[in-house]
């Protein structure tokens, strides 16, 4: 390294210059703030600035910043944006009084304030900070991005999603200083021994102290940080570390920081038993006297444990008093600090060294520690009480700074940072301002990561410092004034900045030079890597040094520097460095910014100068960047063109040419010569500094010829082999880059060079063969005589033979064995790629992407990721993806190079798989499948889930309608579902309830006007019990199907019961008095219209707790539609955001209706999860569940039967057998006295054997632990009747005396509990096919049990029967009607015959009673067994039956029957009808129900109306995209829906609850896939084929269905697959598991497609007739091929492959012969579309030009002949014809016509050429002569084509003695010449150059 002088001399320019204010100040004048008043005041008063002297004058500038500084302070960081990605802007945070300002903003983009928050108290001071919020099951915790700001007894943090916390302060603060992970650290001296460090975690947690570890061989110790002296002064969070310093002992400790582990956790907590025992004292004493021993010496460099053995036996003689520590958490560790023993004799020990840290805790730092904030703090807040805190974080010790000779007592550091060398070196700086010393301590990760390493300490005179982050270095101010740049600790060189006066600083400058205004002002910077030498006294002085310590400035010979600072302003303080811009504070207080240059900027230096930083050794790589620097960044430094000229004379000069005299590349040369940059460049000092004399303009030199010698004492030159060679690894890298041309034509002049110094002919040839244009064989050369070459230290890499990319690739291709391929890691990743994913595709080796190492890379390291695939080509683009390769890159390779990697690409878009990661989708151009990924990644509730984008503008016809509850529907997805009629409409029509009904009654002549008016009151008043019934249907129809906005109310449509009356259109209503109506008629009516707008909501809405309260309505009319918007909320799993809080509230309010909803919501919500707390709530509401001593409540009936179920739904499948014994005992709870439980029995009865069934949910015989309970046996009983058994269990006492009213004696009324037993049975032993149990259950089969029987409970036996023997269920009537026993077939009369036979022993009525009902019950078991399959089969079955009923309905028969009975049947029917096509809409169906809608006389009551209207929603499910499941839970659900007794009029729930219908929605699952073209986002229509897997009904099969379609139920399919040929194929592998398609589901059902090229969609072209490719194929002529650019347009949607067909195919007036090369190109595009890869395009294009270029002799370079030459090779390969061969049908990768005849084409042009005289060039290049020029373009093609061997190669052969062809063929076979190349050697190497022979 040359001497000061020389580095004096160099000086870098800063650019950038700006005025700089914190934008906050300007935004909090504005701020509406009453702070802002004192704001204005801020400015500093003028005349402070005429002060006398220079003392005075900063002096009041100081007193000046620090009252601003106590108002107003800032920080900056580098901008952070939203997604990611880079951003060049800083962020700034300002704090002023208790205003904090948020902006961002660059010199480029204007600042904008981001946030602003304004808090109570004065602000002490504000950060960001990052919590870590820890994820369940997720690798990657999620990060909270906060600011936090503190003020004096509380923290405000405020995150970017927008959540607030408080977190309250238990201690005053005093002295804060707050780092950016939230270390705040609170100095006050405690008396006793008490905590003094804490952390906080998440704004939510406690505030909990820090522990330290220390210890002495094993004996470990935890100890809470308790010392008062210790300060923190620095965090860090990469790596984690805190630094401390001690006030006492006036060190600075480094600790690494770590979540506590938890016995370490335990170990704090027991502490204080050992309280100050003598063992205890020993082991402190010990610690102290170690660490003492230690301080004595140096300061290690490894652990601080070298010698135990003397300390560990002293014991303590004096003891402090402080030792009892008063509260349990604390350690005595402030014992051990205040004592001094005499005997030990150091000076007193405190603050660090107190503890003793045994490297064996050291745990490997985890990364959540790494961001873990970490607030740190020091009070007294714990009193004796206290239980102890559990802390969060450990600190160990890692490094402490060795004890001066003198120290004085105020050293703590004011600025700490981490900074790296320009090697990625990195050091620990600290800024200790009262030595004006910055102390840099190296430090790396040890080799196992564990632990940090500290280096020893170098010291750079410094009055200030600030890192420059983007270069790697760091700013340093002098005390002179001078701002330099270090890197690490080794001096870079001044920094010059423009406009800013320089200090006059002759008299410390020991090098007098002239005093130019270039280069007399000088500024510091960031460091580099070698330790300085003694610097010069003068550069340790403060230029103000009265103000720090005035002793100081006798030491001085130089006091007179101070007087300069009178003259002018200089520079005070740096501060805010972000990226590489700083802040300059200026002596009259106004700041400027500056941005420290980049160190290059032209891609190809930035490249070498990685290379070399690679391979030089560290220092000599620092020196040789530094220098570098220096002349690139000198003042008026280069243009972005010279850059690489000025690197090339740079770096020759380091390598010891004399670039003065070396006249290659003379043009380049001449034109830096005259250039202007040269004139500065003379007359700069680095000029002198490389010993440059100046050069003349003129070229008129001869001395050319002479060899020059290189001086071989610089820096380089004993490297010059290792940067030949990796610049040479550069240059083939850059060949693989197709956009750095230029970079490679620049880059081959220096090797060449190189190469002809070194002597190294194979390279020459090398490099002759790439550019011959530019290689001239005679060149100056330098001579290198022996003795250096002796110096120069030859790489174990360096190869004799230059390694080739594209030879390497080409051996790969014809199969030859390969050497590993040189790779230099971080610079050559693009070689390293494409190796390996040849190595891999190509010779099929798997393990080439697998480990680590690689044996087809010659290594210096790499590493990859793996995934489990099949095919090579899926394994290839995996792992390109996983590396980060884009089809960006993809783009930029090189077209032969990346014709593997397209290939592979292209099969993998034939047939790809459907859960590939976004990124691979994106690589193979599969843009369905990565939209549907990245829909897949985004997280559910962000998302807009299931809405398919739709015209959200509604008709104006629609918005001037009533709201009826139907509007929110996805109109585009039914239409396409139903695209051939009104069906939907027609469903709108019959369910909406919100308008007027019509009353259509005739005047009869005789009847009255009141008559007339009461008699259409009363048609009114039949009508309405159907209106009441629509709005259960009407939740079926909407289900799910509706966001809501968060800020407005859900709209909730009203319930019309008023009619109009023709002709005049007048009002009819039932509140006129005229006749009597029913009391609360409408408040069931109403609870289901709330429920039904409630169920719009679908899951995945973004709703709070805030909104559902919201939504109470005000009057209190409308409560009852609340309690039903409750229950609906529990059925959609929102209930579960409701607070606790307001779940009690409407629970108190004692409103029946809210109370069922709310309870039957809420059971819902949780279903199956046994939760504590709702448990606790419905137990409250059922009397049995409370224990027999407590109060009577008055629970409504209702409400009772509501909790019952609700129990069943919370502890579903659970077989809890508490809950079942209660159960149990509860289905046939006895009336009591008083007239408890006697109304409504049999809903409670029913809802206990229900909730019964639901708990023991097919568990069947495997009832665990309940055996005693004998439940199968006592629910027969409860069916069928018998003795009443004693009532066990504590509730006996309640069943002591019987009813008054009701006598039942001690038998069981089977009346009550016949239906709630036997749905228990069905459901306990569902699906068990038990065939015991089920015949229990088997309809009586004589006349004298049949009357025994009720014949609805026929129905529920039949249906519980079936639903045990689930697998015996067959769609077909033959099995229907075994289920009716023997005498009834017998003697039945068909359902629809005439007249009656009679009979004397039968019951015709019971017959035909018991016979509707046994057959309506079958139907039902059918319609559960075949729920939502569509079942043909299953459907006209029950169809065939319901016609039956009709018909039987009209039938003079229908008498003995008994019309209700019929009616229950049919409605029966038309239910499991509806289930079996639920979701299809079928046409049908809906004419059944059409027709069951307008019967409103007679028998039709409230109950037949519900019935009919539930089996039209189930229809339409959820308008469409909703069926129904057939699992245990849904079968469950059901049942509590479907349950086949109706309600006789709307306030009727005897037998059922009503609330209950709303259950089915617990069974209702997504099943639609909607396909979605992924160009235009709308869906469509597309064929896909479902393969189920085989049943023992049915073998596998496939069916294709046109979607958008509701698919079957999962479980049952094996795959799924999108057809072709109009869309791209797409497999969902259902084998693997069903949650992806799950997923897709529940989002809305989209799936995206892609239509292939030329295609059109089925809505456009349903035969498929029309699409282009149907019509090329039919008429087939030669000019077809050459299709109209217009058309291409159904091909593909891709604007470029447009343009291209407009500028390059579209015929013009005078073609010429222009015309083959436009046919040419419009077949070309024809290809490329048609076989989907346009991507193809231009690799077709480039062959094409290539070719054309040789035949017109022009390749002045030969890269392009290698790409073909690749190309060639790869269409030989034996892979590709090993694919092509098990894969005929595959599309063409490229067309098979092209290549032969490009092929050819260049066979012909080289042979045409060896005949006219290229033969003789090519025998003089054999020979080692030079060949005439003329002929050197063409001669290097034929070389690089044939693959012809060197002149060295081939006279090493062995060639001379040989006499014939077939010896020749023999020796060239080693060398890999192909045979058609040595057909045209052969006459030349045979010497007989006249023979010609081919």
């Amino acid at each position: 390294m040359s001497d000061h002088c020389d580095e004096r001399a160099t000086m870098i320019a800063a650019g950038d210059l700006q005025e700089f204010a914190p934008r906050g100040r300007e935004q909090s004048r504005r701020h509406p703030s009453a702070l802002s008043l004192q704001l204005r005041r801020l400015q500093p008063a003028p005349e402070l600035c005429s002060s006398d002297g220079a003392a005075g004058l900063v002096g009041s500038l100081r007193e000046v910043t620090i009252h601003d500084r106590h108002r107003e302070s800032w920080q900056l960081r580098k901008g952070i944006s939203d997604v990611g990605e880079e951003v060049d802007y800083d962020e700034e945070l300002y704090v002023a009084s208790n205003v904090v300002i948020w902006s961002k903003g660059s010199r480029s983009q204007a600042s904008a304030v981001y946030k602003a928050f304004t808090v109570d108290s004065p602000v002490l001071q504000a950060l960001w900070c990052d919590f870590i919020i820890p994820q369940e099951k997720v690798e990657k915790a999620d990060v909270e991005k906060c600011i936090c700001i503190l003020q004096n007894s509380c923290i405000n943090v405020h995150s970017m999603e927008g959540k607030d916390y408080i977190a309250a302060l238990p201690f005053q603060v005093t002295s804060a200083t707050l780092f950016e992970h939230f270390a705040s650290h609170l100095c006050f001296p405690a008396l006793e021994p008490l905590p003094t460090m804490f952390s906080m975690l998440h704004p939510l947690d406690e505030i909990a102290p820090l522990v330290c570890k220390s210890g002495v061989f094993g004996s470990c110790r935890v100890q809470y940080v308790a010392d008062p002296t210790l300060r923190i002064v620095f965090l860090s969070a990469e790596p984690s570390i805190v630094m401390t310093y001690d006030t006492v002992q006036s060190l600075h400790t480094v600790w690494a920081l770590r979540r506590v582990k938890p016995e370490e956790q335990s170990l704090v907590l027991k502490f204080p038993d050992q309280g100050g025992t003598p063992q205890h004292m020993a082991t402190s004493s010990s610690l102290t006297a170690h660490l003492r021993s230690l301080s004595k010496g140096d300061s290690p460099g490894g652990s601080p444990f070298q010698n135990y053995s003397s300390i560990h036996s002293q014991s303590r003689s004096s003891s402090s008093p402080n030792l009892q520590s008063r509260s349990p958490t604390i350690s005595n560790m402030a014992a051990l600090s205040r004592s001094h023993s005499p005997a030990l004799g150091v000076h007193s020990f405190s603050g660090v060294h107190r503890f003793n840290f045994s490297s064996s805790a050291q745990s490997p730092r985890r990364p959540s520690v790494t961001h873990s904030p970490n607030s740190i703090a020091n009070d007294s807040f714990l009193v004796p009480e206290t239980e102890p805190i559990v802390p969060e974080l450990c600190i160990d010790h890692l490094w402490t700074e060795t004890v001066p000779s003198m120290r004085s007592k105020n050293s703590q550091a004011s600025k700490v940072f981490i900074s790296t060398d320009l090697c990625g070196q990195k050091f620990l700086c600290f800024l200790v301002e009262s030595q004006l010393q910055l102390r840099c301590v190296k430090f790396q990760e040890s080799n196992d990561k564990s632990q940090l390493i500290f280096g020893s300490v170098t010291n750079i005179p410094a009055k200030d410092a600030a890192p420059v982050e983007g270069i790697d270095t760091l700013l340093v101010l002098e005390g002179s004034g001078n701002l330099v740049l270090y890197s690490g600790v080794v001096r870079v060189g001044k920094v010059f900045i423009p406009g800013l006066p320089a200090p006059s600083l002759t008299m410390s400058n020991p090098m007098p030079r002239p005093s130019t205004p270039l280069d007399s002002v000088s500024t510091p910077s960031k460091p580099l890597n070698k330790h300085l030498g003694p610097l010069e006294e003068s550069v340790l002085l403060s230029p103000v040094p009265e103000l720090r310590d005035s002793s100081k400035i006798h030491d001085s010979p130089y006091v007179e520097d101070c007087t300069f600072q009178q003259l002018g302003t200089f520079i005070q303080a740096l501060r805010d460095p972000v990226h590489n811009r700083v802040t300059l504070e200026l002596s009259n207080n106004t700041m400027v910014r500056i941005s420290i240059p980049e160190i290059a900027t032209s891609e190809l230096v930035k490249r070498c100068l990685q290379g070399l930083k690679a391979i030089l050794p560290k220092e000599t790589a620092v020196q040789m960047l530094v220098k570098w620097y220096n002349a690139y960044n000198a003042p008026g430094g280069p243009s972005y063109h010279s850059e690489w000229n000025l690197f090339v004379t740079c770096l020759m000069n380091m390598m010891g040419y004399n670039t003065e005299r070396l006249c290659w590349t003379r043009n380049d040369w001449e034109y830096l010569l005259s250039s202007d940059y040269h004139r500065n460049f003379e007359s700069h000092p680095i000029a002198k500094a490389l010993r440059l004399d100046p050069l003349e303009v003129s070229a008129s030199r001869d001395d050319f010829s002479q060899s020059l010698s290189l001086d071989s004492s610089t820096l380089l030159f004993s490297h010059i082999p290792a940067i030949f060679f990796v610049l040479h690894l550069i240059y083939e890298e850059l060949k693989l880059n197709s956009l750095m041309g230029e970079g490679l034509r620049s880059l081959v002049v220096l090797l060449v060079q190189l190469a002809r110094d070194l002597k190294l002919e194979a390279y020459m040839d090398y490099y002759y063969r790439d550019y011959p244009a530019l290689v001239k064989t005679s060149r100056q050369t330098c001579i290198i005589d022996q003795v250096q070459t002796g110096f120069m230290l030859h790489p174990s890499f360096f190869s004799a033979e230059p390694p080739s990319i594209f030879q390497w690739l080409s051996s790969c291709l014809k199969g030859e064995g390969v050497q590993p391929y040189p790779y230099l890691p971080g610079i050559c990743e693009r070689s390293k790629l494409v190796v390996l994913s040849v190595a891999l595709y190509i010779l099929g080796d798997e393990s080439a992407v697998l480990n680590e190492a690689s044996h087809y890379l010659y290594k210096i390291t790499s590493g990859q990721r793996n995934t489990s695939v099949s095919s090579l080509a899926e394994k290839l683009v995996l792992w390109m993806t996983s590396v980060g390769f884009t089809l960006r890159d993809l783009e930029s390779l090189p077209f032969g190079v990346a014709l593997p990697i397209r290939d592979a690409i292209y099969q993998c878009r034939e047939q790809p798989s459907s859960d590939w990661p976004e990124a691979v989708c994106l690589l193979i151009g599969r843009q369905d499948l990565s939209k549907q990924a990245w829909e897949g990644s985004l997280q559910k509730g962000k998302s807009s889930v299931g809405t398919v984008p739709s015209s959200d503008i509604p008709s104006a016809a629609e918005s001037e309608e009533d709201e009826d509850g139907m509007n929110d529907m996805n109109e585009e997805v039914m239409s396409l579902i139903w695209s051939e009629d009104l069906r939907v409409q027609e469903v709108r029509r019959l369910l909406q309830s919100a308008r007027p009904v019509r009353v259509n009654v005739v005047q009869m002549p005789e009847a009255s006007d009141h008559e007339y008016i009461e008699e259409k009151e009363n048609r009114l008043l039949q009508l309405c019990q159907r209106t009441m019934a629509l709005p259960v249907g009407r939740g079926m129809f909407t289900l799910f199907s509706y966001h809501p906005v968060p800020t407005e109310q859900l709209p909730i449509p009203k319930l019309n019961l008023t009619g109009r009356a023709p002709p005049r259109n007048t009002t009819v209503d039932l509140n006129s008095g005229n006749i009597d109506v029913p009391p609360n008629m409408a408040c069931w009516a109403s609870f289901h219209n709330g429920v039904a707008a409630g169920l719009k909501i679908a899951p995945a809405s973004q709703i709070d707790s805030a909104w559902i309260v919201y939504n109470k309505p005000k009057i209190a009319e409308l409560a009852n539609e609340y309690a039903g918007f409750l229950m609906a909320l529990g059925l959609n799993g929102h209930l579960t955001k409701l607070a606790t809080l307001n779940i009690h509230d409407y629970l108190t309010k004692g409103h029946e209706m809210t109370s069922i909803g709310l309870l039957l919501g809420v059971s819902a919500a949780k279903l199956g999860t046994m939760d504590m707390s709702i448990t606790r709530l419905l137990s409250i509401h059922i009397p049995a569940l409370l224990p027999p001593t407590s109060t009577e409540l008055d629970v409504p009936h209702n409400v009772q039967v509501a909790a019952v179920v609700g129990i069943g739904l919370v502890y579903q499948g659970t077989a809890h057998r508490h809950t079942a014994e209660v159960l149990l005992a509860e289905i046939g709870r006895p009336p009591g006295p008083e007239m408890e439980y006697c109304t409504d029995r049999e809903s409670y009865s029913l809802a206990s054997g229900l909730a019964l069934g639901m708990v023991c949910l097919g568990h069947g015989s495997n009832l665990i632990g309940m055996s005693d309970l004998n439940v199968p046996e006592q629910l027969y009983q409860y069916m069928v009747g018998g003795h009443r058994r004693f009532q066990a269990g504590m509730h006996r006492e309640k069943h002591k005396s019987p009813s008054y009213q009701i006598k039942e004696g001690d038998t069981i009324n089977v009346d009550v509990t016949c239906p709630g037993a036997t749905l228990a049975l069905a459901m306990i032993y569902l699906k068990t096919n038990n065939r015991s149990i089920a015949d229990w259950l088997k309809a009586p089969d004589t006349m004298y049990l049949l009357d025994f029987v009720k014949p609805e409970f026929l129905l529920l036996r039949t249906l519980a029967r079936c639903l045990i023997l689930w697998d015996d269920i067959l769609p077909n009537s033959k099995w229907v009607n075994s289920n009716v026993p023997q005498i009834i077939r017998e003697n039945i009369i068909s359902l629809h015959a005439t007249e009656l036979p009679s009979s004397e022993d039968l019951s015709l009525e019971t017959l035909a009673q018991a016979h509707v009902y046994i057959i309506a019950g079958a139907c039902l078991s059918l319609g559960f067994r075949f729920a939502g399959s569509e079942n043909l089969a299953a459907f006209q079955c029950l169809y065939k039956y319901a016609t039956d009923f009709l018909k039987c309905l009209s039938a003079p028969t229908a008498s003995i029957t008994g019309l209700y009975n019929l009616e229950t049947c049919l409605s029966v029917l038309l239910l499991a009808l509806a289930m079996v096509m639920a979701g299809s809409g079928n046409l049908k169906v809906l004419q059944l129900c059409r027709f069951m809608h307008k019967k409103t006389g007679g028998e039709m009551n409230y109950g037949f109306h519900l019935a009919h209207h539930m089996a039209l929603g189930l229809l339409f499910l959820g308008g469409g995209r909703y069926s129904l499941s057939t699992s245990n839970s849904s079968i469950a659900a059901l049942l509590c829906a479907l349950y086949p007794h109706f309600p006789v009029h709307s306030t009727d729930n005897r037998y059922h609850l009503q609330a209950l219908r709303h259950l089915y929605v617990l069974a209702a699952e997504p099943r639609l896939l909607t396909p979605v073209d992924v160009d235009t986002n709308s869906p469509c229509y597309a064929l896909i084929e479902v393969t189920y897997k085989g049943t023992q009904w049915y073998g596998e099969a496939t069916e294709e269905l046109m979607a958008p379609t509701l698919l079957p139920e999962l479980h049952l399919l094996k795959q799924i697959r999108v057809k072709g040929p109009r869309y791209w194929e797409l497999l969902i592998d259902l084998s693997k598991g069903t949650t992806h398609l799950q997923s897709i589901l529940s989002k809305g059902g989209i799936l995206y497609v892609k239509l292939r090229a030329g295609q059109l969609s089925y809505k456009e072209d349903p035969m498929g007739w029309r699409s282009l490719l149907a019509q090329t194929v039919t008429h087939r002529s030669s000019e077809a091929r050459a299709f109209k650019p217009e058309a291409i347009s159904a091909f593909t949607s891709d604007p470029a492959l447009f343009s291209f067909a407009d500028y390059f195919c579209k015929p013009t007036m005078d073609m010429g012969q222009k015309q083959e090369i436009l046919d040419l190109f419009s077949s070309i595009l024809y290809e490329c579309v048609t076989q989907e890869n346009p991507e193809m395009l231009p690799t077709y294009i480039a062959i094409d030009q290539a070719v054309r270029r040789l035949e017109r002799r022009e390749m002045s370079e030969t890269f392009e002949l290698w790409q073909m030459k690749l190309v060639l090779e790869f269409f030989s390969s034996r892979s590709h014809q090993e694919r092509m061969s098990r894969n005929p049908t595959r599309g063409l990768f490229m067309n098979s016509e092209f290549l032969p005849v490009m092929k050819c084409t260049i066979d012909n042009t080289l042979d045409q050429w060896l005949q006219a005289g290229g033969d003789v060039s090519l025998h003089s290049y054999l020979s080692g002569q030079a060949p005439e020029e003329s002929q050197l373009s063409m001669l290097a093609c034929f070389l690089i084509y044939h693959s012809v061997p060197t002149p060295g190669q081939l006279a090493a052969g062995g060639l001379e003695g040989s006499r014939n062809f077939s010896e020749l063929l023999l020796k060239l076979r080693r060398l890999h010449v192909p045979v058609r190349a040595l057909l045209r050697l052969a006459p030349l190497l045979l010497g007989n150059p006249q023979a010609m022979v081919l």
